[in-house]
């Protein structure tokens, strides 16, 4: 087969090719006038769906019933967290940086404690544990909303040749979690339990510690995008995580990961990221209601997982 084939049948080229066609659409559509803001701005909110969307793949990957519906809860709980403690010191960052992983820590391990402990089904229990996260996030804020230290902010809204220094940032991660996913051991033993859990505990995987590991690096991931967050809208708050429970399902399916379990990739992530933000802005462009542009919306990301679905079972 011909690179070009094996670049065809892959999944995560449908999530890009949508995200190109959707972009290159809104700028015809405006004549080219603000098409480098639009993709500015995709690459700024794509990078923080795919810092919690990095967390869910793993999840996701571990097989069916398997997905962290605590995600909204956890950013929450981890920027208010953060944010009140630093008091906009610029010299408290790496302390709140600590924190807001050390929440995704705690919640991770409450997460699987109560999968594994209790024998409580995956959704129900993150569900469950996020309504925790949000009433401990609304004790802790107690109305307030602390502005971010300014270089904090500044790095979040930075640009360096007019690319996103936090996209630059999100693209390094998205590597690193690459390299986890298919070159170490950790990453395969995910795959291989994804594929059939038995057959991994009988080749000597340690299945619940790998799940327990993931639930937590999925949870930190969901603290320290909350930490990014609200640093670059100005504060935390309340309702800061409210898109990211849909959407990060959305980006991790989009962008070829089977839901199934078993089979997992990273660069469909940004891809998928992309292609959402875009999809809602050129909707927007186009003048489309709030009916129209949600039928359109599942519709179009309905075909994408279908060809991203189709091609994966041809390879």
């Amino acid at each position: 087969m011909t690179a070009a084939g094996r670049l065809l049948r892959q999944p995560w080229l449908w999530a890009w090719v949508g995200a190109v066609a959707v972009w290159a659409a809104t700028a015809a559509f405006t004549g080219g006038m603000g098409s480098g803001q639009v993709l500015s701005a995709a690459l700024t909110f794509g990078a923080f769906f795919v810092i919690v969307a990095l967390g869910q793949m793993f999840v996701v990957t571990l097989g069916p019933g398997n997905v962290d519906l605590s995600i909204p809860a956890s950013m929450t709980l981890a920027g208010t967290v953060a944010m009140k403690t630093m008091g906009g010191a610029a010299l408290m960052i790496p302390v709140g940086l600590a924190l807001a992983l050390l929440v995704g820590l705690v919640v991770g391990v409450i997460n699987y404690s109560l999968i594994r402990l209790l024998r409580i089904p995956p959704i129900i229990a993150t569900l469950s544990s996020s309504f925790i996260f949000q009433s401990a996030a609304i004790w802790w804020n107690r109305g307030l909303r602390v502005k971010p230290p300014a270089a904090l902010a500044d790095f979040t809204t930075a640009k360096i040749a007019g690319v996103p220094i936090i996209a630059i940032f999100v693209v390094l991660l998205a590597i690193a979690g690459h390299v986890v996913l298919t070159r170490t051991i950790f990453g395969r033993s995910v795959l291989a339990i994804g594929q059939n859990m038995r057959a991994a505990h009988l080749a000597g995987i340690a299945v619940e510690r790998v799940r327990a590991a993931t639930y937590i690096m999925c949870a930190v991931l969901a603290g320290l995008c909350g930490f990014l967050l609200a640093a670059f809208s100005g504060g935390a708050a309340l309702n800061m995580g409210e898109e990211y429970l849909l959407n990060s399902i959305a980006v991790v399916v989009i962008g070829g990961t089977s839901v199934a379990g078993g089979f997992a990739n990273v660069p469909g992530l940004w891809g998928a990221a992309l292609f959402l933000f875009l999809l809602v802005t050129m909707l927007n462009t186009f003048g489309a209601g709030a009916g129209i542009r949600m039928v359109l919306t599942g519709l179009i990301i309905i075909g994408v997982i279908v060809a991203a679905s189709g091609s994966r079972r041809e390879t």
